[in-house]
């Protein structure tokens, strides 16, 4: 069982403002103990989107349940099940790390093991069965994951590659998925305290600033903007066709 608070901020770089920002830090970054990772999500919602909905509205309170892992795992790997949420800006995280086959005969009995029973547990268990909530996306990228020198609390990652897929909703089963939001690394800043004077200052000479982006969220809005234009394509196609008729009436 662990649990996180701290304050996380994200940036969304192109490739040359990564390039020109990285080469400006790295002078006071160290490599994190896993620092190249791949990061393999998946995403739990009702059966109508009503947590992604809700966290696109901006609340001052929101959370979500996923479970994560750092490599593509096999059946017996362990991963980590987690309730992640977001107050006025602070950020906490609790999560369990249990086997995946264990995760996986929770999902099929509603029943978790025993071994697995902590207060953090309980709380997950509770979010998932309050409102019915299954895997709905996988999410997967690339991480580098550094750590300040001065400052082991200060972390800041870079994620490539954003990739996704709705179906074979498995964490063995790769980290394969559709390329989205291709060309951008997505920066995340952690840390317990106060963000590091150089940094800022640094980001404020490129005038780099804080982002607001959900990687379900972006891959969420998309899909609904495809299926809008979608529809209105339908609608002109059917006005279209009554038009024709009422010509021949």
């Amino acid at each position: 069982m662990e649990i996180f608070n701290r304050v996380e901020q994200k940036y969304i770089l192109s490739s040359k403002e990564y390039k020109e920002l990285f080469s400006k830090i790295k002078k006071h970054l160290e490599k994190d103990k896993y620092f190249q990772s791949k990061i393999c999500n998946l995403y739990f919602d009702t059966i109508n989107n009503d947590f992604i909905i809700n966290s696109l509205e901006k609340p001052i309170f929101k959370e979500k349940i996923r479970l994560r892992s750092y490599s593509v795992p096999n059946i017996n790997d362990i991963v980590f099940l987690e309730l992640k949420g977001k107050m006025k800006g602070v950020v906490f995280k609790r999560r369990v790390e249990m086997k995946l086959n264990d995760f996986y005969d929770y999902m099929a009995t509603n029943k978790y093991d025993l071994k697995y029973d902590n207060q953090v547990m309980r709380e997950i268990n509770y979010v998932i069965k309050r409102f019915t909530l299954k895997p709905k996306i996988f999410i997967g990228y690339d991480r580098l994951s550094y750590y300040d020198k001065e400052n082991i609390n200060f972390r800041v990652t870079f994620d490539f590659n954003l990739r996704s897929r709705v179906d074979e909703l498995k964490l063995e089963l790769g980290d394969n998925g559709n390329l989205f939001h291709k060309g951008i690394v997505i920066m995340e800043v952690k840390s317990l305290q106060s963000i590091p004077l150089w940094f800022t200052k640094i980001l404020s000479e490129m005038k780099i600033y804080p982002n607001s982006f959900s990687k379900y969220g972006e891959i969420y809005k998309e899909k609904q903007e495809k299926h809008l234009v979608k529809l209105e394509k339908n609608m002109k196609e059917l006005n279209l066709v009554y038009k024709e008729e009422k010509l021949y009436v």
